[in-house]
């Protein structure tokens, strides 16, 4: 191959072939669920002063703010949710047998009847990002679990998690948040590819390129709201999808369904 070569090379999808699928899959099921999503004009939210206008410095009152806000971008009402600021506690780190550090929680979700309960480790409150991160996350299984559309104990109920902080609008605060996907691997059923207990960077990307493909965008403004890895991906999925149209999940069958 010559040194150009690269650039006449096919575009390829930066995903293994099990969690291209997932996410599609994903993705179609979400629009079905919840009607109002970023890819049929729900508004993608932005790590921007216009949604998120007030100063942060980590106190309780701040975290409420967030909480608000959030709330009302996923359509959950503030009055059923209970906020839990927990103590971390034994902060000792574990490694699994790559090395890898095993991510610690930042936040936990409770069905506790009428109400949803969130539990935020209060040594996460210095990043906002972190935080609106975390709170879409367990917004998120409130959506899912709370509104009786899953049970919890499928087996890509934190994978399924994350793609709907994706479908409803907060997808680039959880790609930013520094959670370490690595961690915990598990293997994607009747394959011998790795499936992560969280959706990792390359399928951030790749769900986020869906919507960038929808509206035509080669470059969207958006796209420097997130990380350099997740941004790779999303720019490489986005020149495969643009190039070959390769996915369950397209504009014509969403209008269809």
């Amino acid at each position: 191959m010559g040194i150009f070569d690269w650039l006449r090379s096919a575009p390829e999808c930066p995903c293994s072939p099990p969690a291209k699928a997932w996410v599609e899959e994903g993705l179609s099921w979400l629009c079905r669920e919840f009607p109002e999503n970023i890819f049929t004009g729900k508004r993608l939210i932005l790590p921007t002063g216009e949604f998120f206008p007030e100063p942060y410095h980590g106190t309780d009152e701040d975290v409420e703010i967030l909480l608000r806000r959030v709330c009302d971008y996923m359509q959950v009402d503030r009055s059923r949710v209970v906020l839990d600021l927990m103590t971390g506690g034994d902060k000792t780190l574990l490694v699994n047998e790559e090395g890898h550090y095993i991510a610690s929680v930042g936040g936990t979700y409770e069905d506790a009847g009428d109400y949803a309960a969130i539990h935020l480790d209060v040594s996460a409150l210095e990043d906002p990002i972190q935080v609106v991160g975390t709170l879409a996350h367990e917004l998120a299984h409130h959506r899912l679990m709370g509104e009786q559309r899953v049970t919890g104990d499928e087996f890509d109920n934190e994978l399924l998690t994350d793609l709907t902080t994706v479908a409803l609008g907060l997808g680039l605060f959880l790609a930013s948040s520094p959670r370490n996907w690595r961690s915990q691997y598990f293997k994607w059923e009747g394959t011998d590819f790795n499936r992560p207990e969280y959706m990792s960077p390359l399928m951030f990307g790749y769900a986020l390129a869906h919507l960038a493909w929808f509206e035509n965008e080669s470059r969207p403004r958006w796209a420097k709201h997130i990380p350099y890895e997740a941004r790779h991906s999303l720019n490489a999925s986005l020149r495969y999808l643009s190039a070959t149209g390769d996915s369950s999940f397209t504009l014509a069958a969403l209008r269809e369904s």
